[in-house]
């Protein structure tokens, strides 16, 4: 080496180069090797090269290992601890070469030694981190979190994943991750397309349902992380799945309790509109039929006697049209008592198998030891025929119809907004034509209807809905598309020896003298013609207040046939007052709204005598004979 070049390697202060003797003796000493190792070159030439090294590795005869390997292989390059002058470490990048004379002698070694303390450091706590990180994921429990070979083959696979997907470490290493996914997902390629997406945009996110071990699935929320080396290398994928089945059932539930609400809510505001439009249809009807009824009794030309026939007749449909809209607002009177039901469609089944068609498979299947319920059978009667009829019209080229009963047990909420408890199921069921998601939606609601021009009024549905609903109950319907439809009906069970109460209401009428109330000048004008048809001296008033200034001029008033909703004194304050004044009065009180629906809990409606409107000469005369038997 000429002088430069030995200038050169003495002033250099980041590497300790050095030679060394055939046995290992230093014999130059530069300024890096003075800085890293502490030794002035006066202190340690002529001394030997082991000194540097640890006392373990001195024992285990390391420094005459490393001349040995660079003598033989030409090159010896390691890194370990090495020690200072003042017995600190530090840890060494050590290369050892060889140096021959021309003709091969050997003459020495020249030794290279760094100090990379730092970086063995930061490798440390590198690769501490690593581990930390390694033995956190190896230990989530609440989510599966495993690597994937470019390919998809697992290769790493942490607690969470065995609890989640429930193979063990030892089953799942080295299989392919499509195991995860459905059989439909499988067929359709999703795999292998999550993972594109994956390479593609850095990120796959996305829910569905994946499969356990034992074959039962759940819905997972799932992040593919595509993971690249420095140097831009695919080296696999990080995967997250996490088990959200119950927040998903969950949130199903709201969501479906909020359309029930929603869908409740929409049928009680049409319920109180066709409610009132009832009420305000029967008081026209009953100027009609009054007027009719007055008119038949004048006329007596063929012709005429002929007209009047028809108009009654319409007037009849128009009433029992307004009794169907109070039947959807909930707002019908009802007959209730205590029925088995298995009993009532048994006596009922001629009927309904009379309404369907020779092609339709008809089916009755009963619960034996059926829980009674409190129902009104002839309107029970006439839903179900409902229910019948629409199934057979779904099934035009034939199909299996069946009704069916059943006890349940419902939790709270489980239907519609049914409470828990002890319930009774009828079932009605089809193969037919099924309806779509939104026309089921409309089902219920009145005049709503899928039958062609002339085929049905859409009030069947309906007036089935607001039965069930008056009567405590609900309605479910499931129903798909060329699948057919499943209507249920559910009604609270009574216990074996509940008794029903049965609407008994004994009326009076009397005679001579009566005083008649309604705030509609028309209603109030053919119901004094009709009392006066019947003989009785009428007086009349249009509001509750002046119809008691007459009972207290005239306290031999009979009878007072009076409205219920009237501004002011309503009918049944006044019947209080009117009792109150006149104690042996006998009082029958009329409305466009049924007994329900104007009821008080806190007049003694139950006490009077009540008759819907529109009324006639017939019904009247009926209820006043059947209070002075």
């Amino acid at each position: 080496m000429d002088a430069q070049s030995l200038l050169f390697v003495a002033g250099v202060v980041d590497y300790a180069i050095y030679m060394l003797s055939p046995e290992g003796y230093v014999n130059s000493w530069n300024a890096g090797a003075q800085r890293f190792k502490g030794y002035r070159a006066d202190e340690i030439i002529g001394k030997h090269f082991s000194r540097f090294y640890t006392d373990e590795d001195k024992a285990s005869g390391l420094p005459a290992r490393a001349l040995h390997t660079a003598l033989t292989e030409g090159k010896f390059d390691d890194e370990g601890w090495r020690v200072r002058k003042d017995g600190t470490r530090f840890w060494a990048s050590v290369v050892i070469d060889p140096i021959r004379a021309e003709d091969g002698t050997l003459m020495g070694f020249a030794k290279i030694t760094r100090d990379i303390t730092e970086r063995k450091r930061a490798q440390e706590a590198l690769h501490a981190s690593e581990e930390r990180f390694r033995l956190l994921v190896k230990g989530v429990t609440d989510y599966a979190i495993y690597m994937l070979s470019p390919d998809g083959i697992v290769t790493e696979w942490n607690a969470g994943a065995e609890r989640i997907k429930g193979y063990a470490e030892s089953e799942i290493i080295g299989t392919h991750f499509s195991r995860f996914y459905t059989e439909e997902d499988r067929a359709g390629g999703l795999p292998m397309k999550a993972l594109e997406t994956a390479l593609a945009d850095g990120r796959f996110e996305s829910e569905g349902w994946r499969v356990r071990k034992d074959g039962v699935r759940f819905w997972a929320h799932v992040v593919i992380d595509a993971i690249h080396s420095d140097m831009g290398e695919l080296i696999g994928f990080a995967k997250i799945t996490r088990d959200i089945t119950e927040k998903r059932d969950a949130a199903v539930a709201l969501e479906r309790t909020k359309e029930a609400l929603f869908h409740s809510q929409k049928l009680e505001a049409l319920g109180k509109l066709t409610g009132g439009v009832a009420h305000d249809f029967n008081n026209l009807l009953g100027v009609v039929v009054t007027g009719l009824e007055l008119l038949s009794r004048e006329v007596k030309t063929p012709s005429a006697t002929k007209t009047i026939a028809s108009m009654q007749r319409a007037a009849k449909r128009g009433a029992t049209l307004t009794q169907q809209l109070l039947s959807f607002a909930r707002q019908q009177p009802l007959q209730q008592e205590k029925y088995n039901l298995n009993r009532v469609i048994g006596s009922f089944e001629a009927v309904l198998r009379r309404a369907s068609s020779e092609t339709t498979r008809f089916e009755i299947k009963l619960e034996a030891n059926l829980r009674p319920v409190l129902i009104d059978v002839t309107q029970f009667e006439a839903a179900l025929l409902n229910l019948v009829t629409n199934a057979c019209d779904a099934m035009p080229q034939g199909g299996t119809l069946i009704v069916q009963t059943g006890n349940v047990q419902l939790d709270h909420h489980q239907v519609g907004t049914l409470p828990a408890g002890q319930f009774v199921r009828v079932t009605v069921r089809d193969t037919g034509t099924g309806m779509s998601p939104e026309t089921a939606t409309r089902a219920t609601e009145p005049f709503f209807t899928t039958k062609g021009p002339g085929r049905g009024t859409g009030l069947g549905l309906s007036q089935v809905y607001g039965l069930i609903q008056q009567s405590g109950g609900d309605m479910e319907l499931e129903t798909e598309v060329g699948k057919g439809t499943s209507i249920s009906l559910y009604l609270p069970a009574l216990g074996e020896h509940d008794d029903a109460d049965t609407a008994s209401t004994e009326t009076n009428a009397g005679n001579d003298k009566a005083l008649v109330v309604d705030d509609e000048p028309e209603v109030l004008d053919m119901a004094v013609e009709l009392f006066r048809t019947m003989g009785y001296d009428v007086l009349s008033a249009s509001n509750g207040a002046d119809a008691l200034k007459i009972l207290q001029r005239t306290p031999d008033i009979d009878v007072l046939f009076s409205d219920v909703l009237m501004p002011g004194m309503d009918g049944i304050a006044l019947g209080q007052r009117a009792r109150e004044l006149v104690p042996a009065i006998k009082i029958l009180l009329a409305s466009g709204y049924p007994a329900p629906a104007v009821s008080s809990t806190t007049a003694p409606f139950a006490t009077f005598n009540f008759i819907n409107k529109p009324y006639r000469l017939a019904e009247i005369v009926k209820m006043l004979r059947k209070a002075d038997a």
